[in-house]
């Protein structure tokens, strides 16, 4: 599997906190049966990574799993929030993509809808770059009408929703909000949004595991991701007759 958002930059930031942290984070996603983690630190106001930064704590953690045999390859990325994203100049945007593609990973926001959402969505695609929409189901407009985000997704936005969401580990409301935008076929991937090593039962894996359509699992939690990751364009969601998941 390949996991699109994880937060295992030590001391960047709220995630691990050392590279101890880091390689028990990279342990417990190789464990899961991930191959590819992408490092995704935060780029906000409260966390205002820079590109070298991202890359020099990358390297760290890329020498330290390599020098522990985790069979893990750990890639560059981050997750910017809409107002970073619109503020960087493209060659510091370019460094934060996701693998060889031109995807950034960007934050939804957890209270309110962003205002003009599709314009900055569609000025980043002016400037050459494809957004992905980070756990967009954790907020409240979005739980209140998933459908919203249709006119983004229409216009090529991707969106990834938060493991923890669809098997409950994030309350009742992210769960609902999650499974209804696979419902509406408005998800692309699903990824961990890890902070900290993933106890028993509660990597993607489980998740992967609880959608009885294992074609779709499949496909929002390796062919989707490797397309990204590639730049090829998102091969459609298999057709399914109906959608499922298995409670915890």
């Amino acid at each position: 599997m390949i996991d699109l958002h994880s937060h295992v930059l030590p001391g960047v930031d709220d995630g691990a906190r050392s590279l101890e942290d880091s390689l028990a984070m990279a342990r417990a996603s190789a464990a899961d049966g991930v191959r590819i983690l992408a490092a995704t630190p935060h780029v906000r106001g409260d966390y205002p990574t820079t590109a070298a930064d991202m890359e020099r704590l990358l390297g760290d953690v890329r020498e330290a799993v390599a020098a522990a045999r985790i069979a893990l390859d750990v890639i560059g990325g981050g997750e910017l929030a809409l107002e970073e994203a619109a503020r960087l100049d493209a060659s510091e945007l370019e460094r934060f993509v996701l693998g060889g593609g031109s995807t950034l990973l960007v934050e939804f926001p957890y209270h309110g809808w962003p205002l003009e959402l599709e314009q900055q969505l569609f000025t980043l695609h002016t400037r050459g770059f494809r957004a992905l929409l980070g756990h967009p189901e954790r907020n409240v407009e979005v739980a209140a009408a998933p459908e919203r985000l249709r006119q983004a997704v229409d216009a090529g936005t991707l969106v990834q929703v938060t493991a923890g969401s669809l098997d409950g580990r994030l309350g009742p409301s992210a769960r609902q909000t999650g499974r209804r935008l696979l419902e509406l076929g408005l998800v692309h991937v699903v990824a961990t949004d890890a902070h900290a090593p993933a106890g028993p039962r509660s990597g993607l894996s489980t998740v992967a595991g609880s959608i009885r359509d294992r074609g779709l699992a499949r496909w929002l939690t390796e062919d989707a991701p490797a397309a990204i990751l590639s730049g090829e364009p998102v091969p459609g969601a298999p057709k399914r007759r109906s959608f499922s998941l298995r409670r915890r």
